[in-house]
């Protein structure tokens, strides 16, 4: 038996969050009436960040593309995780 750890709480997320956008994009796009599930959203920042060292460069930049199964996924993943 797997001990509750962080690291096996974030990969089920992430695995959670990531099979719940493929699952989202395939119900939308083979079910036309279902089309809102493959509509994402983004959550993150618009632009990245530069910074120049001019020794280094830095690029900083994050985004969620987040839709309906997505968040489904996640939390399945959560329940998961409680359950083991």
């Amino acid at each position: 038996m797997v001990g509750k750890s962080s690291k096996y709480f974030i990969f089920l997320i992430l695995l959670g969050g990531i099979g719940g956008t493929i699952v989202g994009d395939v119900i939308g796009t083979n079910f036309k009436f279902l089309y809102f599930f493959k509509s994402a959203y983004t959550i993150g920042t618009a632009k990245p960040i530069f910074l120049d060292f001019k020794v280094l460069n830095l690029t900083l930049g994050i985004n969620f593309n987040v839709n309906i199964i997505t968040i489904v996924g996640i939390i399945l993943a959560i329940m998961l995780y409680k359950k083991h």
